[in-house]
């Protein structure tokens, strides 16, 4: 009885040796296995056939994330020891790095601003400071941005806040799921540009424009370039005619590029975020990089730059940008502050310009705006704020009422 119990014991142990081998050899073959990584790889212009990409990208061992028709390619999972090899195929343009986006809101906060302070629901309508300087109250006398469709490429929108109407919108992050902000500085950007003038909380600079929200960003206000691009490309099929982009990288990708010009060139006026850089080296970010977008910085309500807003000589123009009280998540309301505060004021006046049955902005007599005409008339009108440089608030603070009447 004795040895048999010796036996069987022995076998066990020998049976938990060879499991444990067993087991450190799978975790030694994971762990030589490098993790895949988001890219996107662009397609020839000639190679469209989606199923046999798809197969393409799976013989490297890859995986779809999705399709990318605005720039013919794909966002993709893949094993950065097969990327070069999947780029020298046939067909294949480039591969580039699907890199992470964040909202430009949110900067350090000096001593005294406790810019993230909830506020309670406000029982009566008061207009922000940045609101009331760049002469919104005056413009919306006649100019209301009535019927004019802006898109929110942020976090979502708020789809029960009572101070903002959401006509529609895209969730592309998962597109079974809400484009209602779980954040909220998708909502604070919304409010910026068309909260209702219904008598409570604020008033948006186009209080009567449509927006809708392109949700790209998630909970944690960022999101994948692809998610962007895909945001970007429902802009255009749902006939969007100004985006607001407070968000950036400072990657300059060129699907990322390549996207934004087919969206410039589709008649949609790009108004992106400078960046939130100015206590470090300034830099802008991308897309307001890019010469097709509206670059904007931020003042204060002294009118000087403020301390967080990268500046440079991409700067088209500048706006208030902090301490801005706006729509939160929810039904809520909140004090925000960055550039991406001051872009939103700059989207809503264009979409009073664009609302303007007289298109003031419509130089070459073609009965519509480009979004180079509607970029010349926002400057030509802006208001130089003596003390600040171009390279800090481009050709003049924005000024909404002068857009729409002179």
């Amino acid at each position: 009885m004795e040895k048999k119990l010796s036996i069987i014991f022995i076998g066990v142990v020998i049976c938990g040796v060879v499991l444990s081998l067993v087991g450190m050899s799978l975790v030694s073959q994971a762990a030589s296995e490098p993790l895949k990584v988001r890219k996107i790889v662009v397609f020839d212009e000639n190679f469209v056939n989606e199923p046999t990409r798809e197969a393409l990208v799976k013989n490297f061992d890859g995986i779809v994330v999705k399709n990318l028709p605005l720039i013919n390619g794909m966002a993709i999972l893949l094993s950065p020891k097969v990327e070069r090899a999947l780029a020298q195929q046939a067909g294949v343009l480039r591969i580039d790095d699907d890199v992470v986006v964040y909202a430009l809101g949110k900067p350090a906060t000096p001593p005294g601003l406790d810019k993230n302070k909830d506020e309670e629901p406000q029982p009566l309508q008061q207009p922000s400071w940045g609101y009331t300087r760049i002469g919104a109250g005056e413009a919306n006398i006649n100019y209301k941005g009535t019927g004019i469709k802006v898109g929110i490429i942020d976090s979502g929108i708020s789809v029960k806040h009572p101070d903002l109407t959401v006509v529609g919108g895209v969730n592309t992050i998962n597109p079974r799921k809400s484009y209602d902000d779980d954040h909220g500085h998708g909502s604070h950007v919304a409010g910026i540009v068309a909260a209702l003038d219904n008598n409570i909380g604020v008033i948006g600079v186009a209080p009567e424009a449509q927006l809708y929200a392109i949700k790209v960003l998630d909970r944690r206000a960022s999101g994948f370039l692809s998610d962007v691009i895909e945001g970007l490309q429902w802009a255009i099929e749902n006939h969007m005619q100004v985006v607001n982009m407070s968000l950036g990288t400072a990657s300059d990708v060129q699907s990322y590029h390549d996207a934004i010009i087919t969206v410039y060139n589709a008649g949609i006026t790009i108004v992106a975020a400078a960046g939130n850089d100015g206590e470090t080296d300034g830099k802008i970010y991308y897309p307001a990089k890019y010469p097709e977008t509206i670059a904007v910085s931020a003042t204060d309500n002294t009118d000087d730059l403020a301390y967080f807003s990268s500046y440079g000589e991409e700067v088209d123009l500048a706006a208030p940008g902090q301490a801005i009280n706006s729509t939160w998540k929810g039904e809520d309301y909140h004090i925000g502050s960055g550039t991406s505060m001051a872009t939103p004021h700059v989207a809503g006046t264009v979409a009073l310009i664009l609302a303007d049955s007289n298109l003031k902005c419509d130089t070459d007599l073609d009965e519509s705006c480009s979004p180079t005409e509607v970029k010349t008339r926002l400057e030509a009108t802006a208001e130089w704020l003596i003390g600040l440089t171009s390279d800090e608030q481009g050709l003049g603070l924005i000024d909404a009422e002068a857009a729409v009447s002179q």
